[in-house]
């Protein structure tokens, strides 16, 4: 039998005419993917009149050195709960690696950390997350409304949100303008 191959560690790219509206142009860092499902968080939207600053003051912490930037929408589930995407320069105890890529935190010791200065040096902030269930995921997948691309850091921390989801296919040698919505049968 074949081993599953788990997209842990890349980026999921919604397709052209993907068939959930909610996740259009989507661009998910897949953070885990195993036998129980699957949690991406999607940098490719940001989250309208969010700011960090106004988030550190919510949660009761002196933005420091941190500068105001916008917040990234990771995805419909648990709109309020944050995530941290960063460099692996920096670790708190409930950090994950998401090789090659970055680092996934969901503590408020990773805001501090950067609202000191001493935090990792390339993060963005997401609240939410794209979340499938067991085998979900993979269904989508056959139904051919995702596409598993290869998870740069340069694509997640260089590149401006409005242009992470063209970058990406152009990383993989892909114009989604030559991409059709629909799918056919052999």
């Amino acid at each position: 039998m074949e081993e599953p191959q788990y997209l842990s560690g890349r980026i999921l790219l919604a397709m052209p005419g993907m068939f959930d509206e909610r996740f259009a142009r989507s661009v998910n860092v897949m953070c885990v993917h195993d036998e129980n499902g699957a949690l991406g968080i999607d940098v490719g939207h940001l989250r309208d009149g969010v700011r960090l600053h106004a988030l550190f003051k919510e949660l009761e912490i002196d933005p420091g050195v941190a500068p105001d930037c916008a917040i990234h929408h990771g995805g419909p589930v648990e709109p309020g709960r944050g995530f941290v995407l960063h460099s692996t320069d920096w670790a708190g105890v409930d950090t994950i690696e998401v090789q090659p890529m970055c680092a996934l935190s969901s503590s408020l010791d990773v805001l501090r950390a950067i609202a000191e200065g001493r935090g990792p040096s390339q993060w963005l902030i997401a609240l939410g997350y794209a979340g499938w269930g067991p085998g979900q995921l993979e269904g989508e997948m056959q139904r051919h409304g995702w596409y598993a691309a290869e998870g740069k850091p340069e694509i997640l921390f260089d590149t401006g949100v409005e242009a992470r989801w063209m970058a990406t296919w152009r990383s993989e040698g892909i114009d989604p303008s030559q991409l059709s919505p629909e799918t056919g049968r052999a």
